[in-house]
């Protein structure tokens, strides 16, 4: 074997043992366990009149309270781009708020040159990784999914991917790429049947899971022990001091 002798028995002399927590099962039991809905916020990513990523955000809103989930859909009409105006602008304030109450996501974006749309990433980029103790998106499940009007493609999933890995988010396995999307909704804009509505259906269903799971639970799971140390006020004021804002 290319290691000592295990179990280990040289110590761990960079660990801060007042914040290092052994992960067990007792910590994940629920006391209380919600009474409410699973709640959920889906964006998307084109303001057309016939946008078929609304379509298809509509089709996952259907699929969720079918499964006993509360959604609210968010309008990006009239939402600014980031830096354009303030955060107590009323759109953003809207986003905001509906992330702050969801416990679940779902994005869904068409594919534009290669990526999401800037619409959903302005919707994104709009929601702070921290505002205050508030933190809008942290520990929150999220379903990606998109539409393509050639073949089937995954690059702005790909990127949503991307995007909920860096907001914090637990980010479900599935998702759903719907090529061709003028060929899979009626005039009405609801999804024809087959195997890509099929599709939609196991990631809400696999959403809906991972959320119940995990809702109650989301503040242990994302509670790391490098944050727990920059909590502590001695190393609070050693990183004040590091970056100049006090004198030793």
């Amino acid at each position: 074997m290319d290691k000592p002798h295990q179990p280990f028995a040289d110590g761990m002399p960079n660990l801060g043992e007042g914040h290092f927590v052994v992960p067990t099962t007792d910590a994940l039991r629920v006391a209380t366990p919600f009474t409410h809905a699973p709640r959920f916020l889906i964006l998307y990513g084109s303001l057309r009149e016939r946008s078929f990523s609304r379509f298809l955000a509509y089709e996952a809103a259907r699929l969720l309270e079918a499964m006993g989930g509360e959604v609210r859909i968010y309008d990006a009409h009239g939402l600014p781009l980031p830096d354009d105006a303030t955060a107590d602008h009323p759109k953003v304030q809207e986003l905001r708020n509906l992330s702050i109450w969801s416990e679940g996501h779902v994005w869904v974006s068409p594919e534009r040159h290669g990526a999401m749309t800037g619409v959903i990433k302005s919707q994104i980029d709009w929601l702070p990784l921290s505002e205050g103790s508030v933190r809008p998106t942290q520990g929150r499940t999220l379903a990606v999914m998109q539409v393509s009007g050639g073949s089937q493609s995954f690059n702005a999933v790909n990127g949503l991917r991307v995007l909920g890995r860096w907001m914090r988010m637990i980010t479900i396995p599935n998702q759903s790429s719907v090529p061709m999307a003028y060929k899979e909704f009626d005039d009405a804009g609801r999804m024809k049947p087959g195997p890509l509505y099929d599709r939609v259906v196991d990631v809400c269903e696999e959403l809906m899971k991972f959320t119940l799971l995990t809702r109650e639970r989301s503040d242990h799971l994302v509670d790391r022990y490098s944050e727990r140390k920059e909590r502590e006020p001695e190393r609070l004021k050693d990183v004040a001091a590091d970056i100049g804002f006090v004198r030793r």
